[in-house]
Formats: structure tokens, C-alpha cells, sequence
């Protein structure tokens, strides 16, 4: 079977087992503070597993794109080196919510891989947990009589906690699994060792294909377990490793899931894969980073240098170091290779192709970037090596190695090896202190203790009423405290609840919670400091209170109430995000889509794809069609819980990477105008915006561009200062009746006395120069110079320190200069001095620059230093007058 061929068999077979087939997850990972990305099949359902929303259908199987390179999922490293692990990986799964359990799921388990895939039954284990006594939890005896109709007991292992009891966090659903491992070795390595005294030690030939999870307790944060009121199922299979068993390989990368792009990038190389094992790592390398760059980046992930933006750009980064170093590819490489993985996908992740122009670009842009990096990189450990020789030392400085990785992401191992070619040793153990500073101070930053929920009222479910109220009459539904750092809040969820949780580019609500008595009076209002979106469920996070959590037990009901101007000014923000989304479509072309968006009651920033800056002209039109449109007072046409066919039928904009249900809200403004999927708030009429003003249009990465604008009484406030500046120079201008032509003529006046300035600061140097010269002592047959200089700037003192060099020689020169009221100071050396005396420039000026609570450095033969004491000049003379 060809791997296409083996995923629809998986999804074929579920299906005619009763089971709904759903698209997968986008890679990116939205309203769950957990995670960044997708790292399993089943987080998609979560909130069905926590029971925070009910599933389309009780049994649901998929293929989910996952990505495992951060935090206890990390394979990143060992990618390429082995044969099985990969940073993106598709995890084919079935799940059941409340209906089968083990029975069902190891039957149909071994009747998919034993009778439709015909994989050899000798070659099959399982495992079941074993119990574990602290745990008080026995032996899953259940699974392991299942298993037995099908397996003889010599293929039956007994797994321990650590490989056989799952769980999704620190809290949560968890359960005991069982995992089918399948051997791929030769008869003759069989003969010799017994596969299962090989599961789960890491042989390469010998691996784990499915985990079924049978989840049926919750993990509270006190570490007990409970009993959960539904048992489910929740399974997964590595497509990658189950297409190497089908195909009869011994590694994923040789299987039609790889080998394709394996094959094309060693083509353009000229290299051959299966020949040097070093050029083999690079090629796999390359095929599997390609994959999760590339669909991260289309499922709305750009490279960045925090979270989830850093773990793509670092990624990418470990592709072209292997590219750079292995395949001699010294120019972008891996964007050339987007079409191929593109049309390899399109038809089970069609967002790539889609997408493939401007992924390319993204991608192409990066490369460029980081290879500069390389290059700059290069001379900066060239300079370091250079510093460390000039001081004795064959040791490059931990010191400044870290700082080489952690301010120009120079990676460590391209140190090292730059390093050792030169006969240098990096000073790795400094650079680990370094990096494991730098790794507790994050820690601590981000130390986060959240506790249990305290269910309040287990029979309500929570509902978000905030399109139509912004007061709400109400249940406290659960809460639980949270401290992050050193401050603590109290999380609510309501019953009716009308805050708006952050999601969708929009920022969450704020306002008010009244706890109150059975008569109606307040017992306590909590302020509503922001409002979050975990999967689906909304969580107010209040300010704490030391009688809240009492209080929110014991109340009658409560009363939320949103901030209303905050609110309506969002909404404004919201809708003219819509507006503006139309306007550059209009204006600029439809391959414009949006890319990322901030909607806060004091300003929009909205991210799209565009390859170039946009003119004046076209942001004149572009904030003149949305002004427009706001003076036309259009009614908002809002569909709610329409089947998302209909929705797109109709020619409603969807955003790549947001994962939208079966059923959608759609927000018109003219259906000839504005027609988007969207969850957030808006305007009733277009007029409520009231004014909409472009403020800024920047670049923010390779191939997005961002639009920052405000509306109402923000563009109100924006122009009254910009004209208040105008009106200000206009005063200071004796106010002309042409402002902009006094301007230039204000600038071509100080241009005029610049250049007079600069002809007085050359007639000084040079006359400088021929004093300073005159005054030059000989000891000992070296012309010695140490001097005071009075000069404008410290490029003056430098073209002096070079041009008395061009005239005298053997020369011992040192110039101190106050500059601005900043002391600084140049040493310069006949290179014969260097030799002979064994005397450095750049050394003296860091011996020096103390004097002046400063520092320095330079070439053996010429270095300056700068300090922060004007007073320490004089003993910079002194000192320098003792050198020689």
C-alpha cells in the first residue's frame, strides 16, 4: 500500500464502525494556555474529556497533525539521527466519549492491523499496565484477558506506570493504556533474541505503532485520583511508523512518505542518500523540519523570537545549519522544496497548497536572514578567537559563546566546530552555567500554581449570553485560585455569562461580579480583571479576595456585568478590522488574508500577507473606503449556528490555521462588502465606529505586513495632537503661511552650517595634528605621544590617530578627549611595536578605559575605549605615560 492508501484505510475502517471522520486540528494551538502546538491527537477534545462542551458524535476517529519539539515531548534532537523520530508527525486516532471502551478497542485494534493490514501476527505485542501499589491501582487484568483472545500470552508484557498509565498533565483525565509494538527485524535477529525482551528499549527495529488509553480517572492537584462519571477511549497510531511496517522498511525515512523530497533534495545537491552517514542525518534533517515549518507557518505560525514563533524559527534554524555544513548549500535552500510538500498533502491538508506561494516566501526570507547570521556569526568568533590569542589563550569563553547563541541565535555546535578548526577549545562549561541561569531565571518568572476546581454547581453548564446582554443575572457554575509569580487571583466560570473571552485576535472583557444574598444585597463584588478562553470554556479572572472563595461557595446568585465602555469601544475596533480586512482586498488585490489581529477597546493591529510596502497613495484609498463604509451606517447582519457548508457557500472569508465547528456565527456589513466568519463582538451600525485613522504600516516579518489604526475618540485624540504638533512648529516658525516650505528651508540652512562646522572641526585637525606632532618625545628611539585633545566627535580622533601613524614611526600614541562631556580615548601603535615590544592597542585601552569607569578594545594595532568618569582623564595620561 502506498501511504495515501494507508491512512484512508484507517479512516475507512473507523468509519464503518460508527465513527464521525473530522478534519484535523490546525498544528497551531489556540485558547489553551497548555500548549502551543498540537502535540497529540486528542487535544482537540479536550473540552469533551473535561466535559466542558458535548462532542458531534460519541465516536469520532481523524488524522491530526502533531508537532513534538518543546517542553516532556521534545524529540528534536534526536531527529535525523534516528530512524523514527520526527518533529511533525500525523497521529491517526479513534476516540470514544462515554460509549465503547476496552472491549471494542482492542478488538477493532487487532482486526485493523491483523486482518485489513495483514501484518505478520507473530510480530505483534501488547502491553498492559501492571498496577502500581502506591497508586492503589491493580493490574488492567480487563485488557489483558481482550488481548489473550487474539495474542498468545508470550506476546502479552506487563508495563509499569511509566509506559503504561497515561496522562494529560500534572491534573486531568488519565487512565491505563495498552501499546502494540510490532518487530521489523530480520528472522535471523529474531532467532537470536525474542522480540519481546526488546519493547520499549528504545531498538529501532522494534517499535511502538498504537497506544489505546482508556481514560477513566481525573488527577487532582493534591496528586489523589478520582473516578471519573464517564469512561472513554482515546487512541493513537504513528502513521509514519505504522507506513515503515507496511512498506517493509527499517526506517520511516525510507517509506513514500519521505523519500520523495528525500530524493529531490539530494538530486539538487548532487549528492546521494544511503552513502555518508553524515549527508544521510542532513537529508532527514531536512525532509521532516520542511514538514513542520511549512505547516506551522500555514496554520498561521510565523517565526518569531518568543514561544511558539522561536520554536518554528529554531527549527528552521537546525535545517539550515545541517544545509550549511553538510550539503554545501550556502544560499536558501529549503523553500525551493514548498510546491513538492505541498502537492504530496493537498489532498489531506490542503491549507499548504493553498498557501504555498506565501509559505514560500516566509520560509525564503528566514533562510536569508539566519544565513547573514552564520556569516556575521563567523567573524564576531573570529574576533573572539583573536582577543583570546592576543591574551594567551586557546580557550574561546563560555561567556561569549552564550551570548553568541542567546542575543544572534548563533548555535552552539557551529561555535564548537568553528572552534576546534582553528585549534581552539570552547569553554562549554561556562557556557552551560550561562545557560542554565538563564533557564532558572525564566522559571521563576513563569512558575504558575493553579488549584482544583471547586464545583459550585455540578448540574449547570455554562453559556455566553454577551452577544445580546452585557449584564447578566446568575449561577456561580465552579472556580478555582491561581497564583502566578506572586499574585493571586480567583478564576470564575458563570452559568449566564456575558464576558467576551479573549480569542480571535480580541481581548477579553472586563468588569464587575456582584456575590449576593438571598434578599438581592452584595456580599462581595469582585473586580473582573481580564477574561480567558481555555478550549471553549470561558474563565473570568478576579482580582482575589480573601473571603471569596468562601463567598462564591455560599451565595445566592451573582451578577456579572461587562464594562460597557470598554466593550463598545472593542466592538467598534472589531468591526473596523472587518471594514479594513475589505478595504486592502479592494485596494491591494485578493491574495490579501489576514494573518493575525489585535482588537482592544484603545487600538487595532491587524497582520496580512502582502510582498510589499504599501504607498502612500494606496493607504490614503484604503483609510478612505473604510471612512466610507462608516459613513454609510451599515446595519450588521449577524447569522448565528448556521452549518459552516452554508457559510461558505455563501462566500464567507475563513481564516487559515482557526478551527471552526460544525456550525459558525457569520458577521455581514453589505453582503456585497464584508462577509467573515467570526466569534466576536461588533457594532450594530458602521456608524458607531465614528472615524477611522491609519496610524502606522510596517513590515513584521517575510511577507506580512501590519496595519495599525484607531477609530473613534482614539483617531479623534490622534489628529487633535497631531495638530497641536503642527500648530506648535508653526509657532516656533513665526507661523508661515507655508509650513512645509519653512521646514525645508530650516533644513537646508542647518545643512549649509554643518558643513561649515565640519570644514572648522578638518582646519582644527589638521592644525591639531601638526602640534601634536611637534610635541611627540623620542625614548628610546620611539616616538611617544600621550596627550589632552580638544576634538568634536571621536571619528575626528580617529582619522587623527590614523594620519600622525602615516607620518611618524616607530610611533607609542595615546589621545584622551572629553566629547560632549563623555571621556574617550584611542590608542594607536606602529605595528613594529606590536613585534618588537610585544605591546597590544586593544589591551592598553581596556587597562586604560578603568580609569574612566569605561571600557574598550580594537586591533593589536589601533583600539578606543569610552567610559563614564570625565575626571579620570588626567590619570589615563599618567597611567599611559608609564607604559613604555
Amino acid at each position: 500500500m502506498t501511504s495515501d492508501q494507508i491512512r484512508q484505510t484507517f479512516l475507512d475502517f473507523f468509519k464503518s464502525k460508527g465513527h464521525l471522520i473530522v478534519p484535523s486540528a490546525p498544528l497551531v494551538v489556540k485558547n489553551d494556555p497548555t500548549l502551543m502546538f498540537t502535540n497529540a491527537g486528542m487535544n482537540q477534545f479536550k473540552d469533551y474529556f473535561l466535559g466542558n462542551s458535548t462532542p458531534p458524535s460519541r465516536r469520532i476517529a481523524d488524522t491530526q497533525k502533531c508537532l513534538r519539539v518543546s517542553g516532556k515531548h521534545n524529540d528534536l534532537e534526536e531527529v535525523g539521527h534516528d530512524t523514527y523520530h520526527h518533529t511533525m508527525f500525523e497521529m491517526l486516532g479513534n476516540w470514544s466519549f462515554g460509549d465503547y471502551f476496552k472491549k471494542q478497542a482492542i478488538a477493532w485494534s487487532w482486526e485493523l492491523l491483523a486482518e485489513r493490514y495483514q501484518l505478520d501476527k507473530t510480530r505483534l505485542y501488547a502491553t498492559v499496565f501492571e498496577g502500581d501499589a502506591s497508586e492503589n491501582l491493580p493490574i488492567d487484568q480487563e485488557s489483558w484477558d481482550y488481548w489473550k483472545l487474539n495474542l498468545p500470552e508470550a506476546q502479552i508484557l506487563k508495563g509499569n506506570k511509566k509506559d503504561n498509565f497515561w496522562e494529560m498533565g500534572e491534573t486531568g483525565p488519565c487512565g491505563p493504556c495498552t501499546e502494540i509494538h510490532i518487530d521489523l527485524r530480520t528472522e535471523a535477529e529474531i532467532a537470536a533474541k525474542p522480540g519481546r525482551e526488546l519493547v520499549n528499549e528504545g531498538h529501532p527495529q522494534v517499535v511502538e505503532i498504537w497506544n489505546n488509553v482508556f481514560i477513566e480517572f481525573n488527577r487532582l492537584s493534591n496528586g489523589s485520583l478520582e473516578k471519573l462519571p464517564a469512561r472513554h477511549v482515546d487512541t493513537g497510531m504513528g502513521f509514519e511508523r505504522l507506513c515503515m511496517a507496511m512498506q517493509g522498511k527499517i526506517s520511516n525515512y525510507d517509506t513514500d512518505v519521505f523519500s520523495p523530497m528525500i530524493d529531490a533534495m539530494a538530486k539538487e545537491c548532487g549528492v546521494k542518500y544511503g552513502e555518508n552517514e553524515q549527508i544521510d542525518v542532513a537529508l532527514r534533517v531536512l525532509a521532516d523540519h520542511i514538514r513542520a515549518i511549512c505547516f506551522a507557518v500555514a496554520d498561521g505560525q510565523l517565526p518569531g523570537n518568543a514561544k511558539a514563533g522561536y520554536v518554528i524559527r529554531r527549527i528552521l534554524r537546525r535545517a539550515i545549519r545541517y544545509y550549511f555544513r553538510y550539503l554545501g548549500q550556502k544560499s536558501p535552500f529549503i523553500y525551493r522544496f514548498v510546491p513538492l510538500l505541498a502537492a504530496q498533502f493537498a489532498g489531506v491538508f490542503p491549507e499548504l497548497e493553498a498557501q504555498k506561494a506565501f509559505v514560500s516566501k516566509v520560509v525564503e526570507e528566514e533562510e536569508s536572514s539566519f544565513l547573514r547570521t552564520l556569516e556575521n556569526g563567523e567573524k564576531r568568533i573570529a574576533q573572539l578567537m583573536a582577543q583570546a590569542k592576543d591574551a594567551g589563550s586557546d580557550l574561546l569563553d563560555g561567556k561569549q559563546a552564550f551570548e553568541l547563541y542567546d542575543t544572534f541565535g548563533f548555535p552552539l555546535d557551529l561555535t564548537a566546530l568553528i572552534a576546534r578548526e582553528s585549534g581552539f577549545k570552547l569553554d562549554e562549561a561556562g557556557f552551560e552555567v550561562e545557560m542554565q541561569a538563564q533557564k532558572t531565571r525564566s522559571r521563576k518568572a513563569a512558575e504558575t500554581e493553579t488549584g482544583d476546581w471547586s464545583v459550585v454547581a455540578e448540574d449547570l453548564e455554562s453559556s455566553f449570553v454577551g452577544y445580546d446582554s452585557l449584564v447578566s443575572q446568575t449561577q456561580i457554575v465552579k472556580f478555582r485560585k491561581q497564583t502566578i509569580g506572586k499574585e493571586t487571583v480567583i478564576q470564575v466560570v458563570l452559568e449566564q455569562n456575558p464576558f467576551y473571552g479573549e480569542s480571535g485576535g480580541q481581548v477579553g472583557d472586563k468588569g464587575k461580579l456582584a456575590l449576593k444574598n438571598e434578599s438581592g444585597n452584595d456580599l462581595l463584588v469582585l473586580d473582573v480583571l481580564d477574561t480567558k478562553k481555555e478550549n471553549e470554556l470561558i474563565i473570568l479572572i478576579c482580582k482575589f479576595h480573601p473571603e471569596a472563595e468562601n463567598l462564591l461557595t455560599t451565595c445566592h446568585s451573582a451578577e456579572a456585568k461587562v464594562d460597557n465602555l470598554l466593550r463598545s469601544q472593542t466592538a467598534g475596533n472589531h468591526s473596523a478590522t472587518h471594514l479594513l480586512h475589505s478595504a486592502l482586498k479592494e485596494t491591494l488585490g485578493s491574495h490579501i488574508a489576514q494573518k493575525g489581529s489585535l482588537v482592544a477597546p484603545n487600538q487595532l493591529r491587524f497582520d496580512f500577507s502582502h510582498f510589499s510596502k504599501i504607498t502612500d497613495e494606496e493607504m490614503k484609498k484604503i483609510e478612505g473606503r473604510v471612512n466610507q463604509k462608516i459613513r454609510e451606517n451599515i446595519s450588521l447582519k449577524e447569522l448565528r449556528n448556521i452549518p459552516i457548508a452554508e457559510a461558505q457557500k455563501m462566500g464567507a472569508t475563513a481564516l487559515f490555521g482557526d478551527k471552526y465547528g460544525d456550525f459558525v456565527r457569520v458577521i455581514i456589513f453589505d453582503p456585497a462588502y464584508s462577509m467573515e466568519l467570526c466569534g466576536g463582538t461588533h457594532v450594530s451600525q458602521t456608524g458607531e465606529i465614528g472615524w477611522f485613522k491609519l496610524v502606522s504600516e510596517s513590515s513584521v516579518a517575510a511577507g506580512v505586513r501590519r496595519i495599525e489604526a484607531l477609530t473613534g475618540s482614539g483617531a479623534q485624540n490622534y489628529i487633535d495632537e497631531q495638530l497641536s504638533a503642527i500648530e506648535s512648529v508653526s509657532s516656533l516658525l513665526n507661523n508661515p503661511t507655508d509650513i512645509p516650505k519653512a521646514v525645508s528651508a530650516l533644513i537646508l540652512e542647518r545643512d549649509l552650517l554643518a558643513k561649515k562646522v565640519e570644514k572648522a572641526d578638518l582646519e582644527r585637525k589638521n592644525e591639531l595634528k601638526k602640534e601634536l606632532m611637534a610635541n611627540s618625545k623620542s625614548e628610546g628611539g620611539i616616538s611617544k605621544l600621550v596627550a589632552k585633545v580638544s576634538v568634536g566627535s571621536p571619528e575626528i580622533l580617529r582619522q587623527l590617530c590614523f594620519e600622525i601613524r602615516e607620518e611618524i614611526a616607530p610611533l607609542f600614541m595615546v589621545l584622551a578627549a572629553d566629547i560632549e562631556g563623555k571621556p574617550q580615548l584611542a590608542v594607536m601603535l606602529s605595528e613594529d611595536l606590536i613585534s618588537s615590544k610585544n605591546l597590544n592597542a586593544s589591551q592598553i585601552a581596556r587597562e586604560l578605559g578603568k580609569e574612566i569607569k569605561g571600557g574598550g578594545g580594537g586591533q593589536p594595532f589601533f583600539a578606543t575605549a569610552g567610559g563614564q568618569d570625565i575626571s579620570g582623564l588626567d590619570r589615563v595620561l599618567e597611567k599611559a605615560n608609564a607604559i613604555l
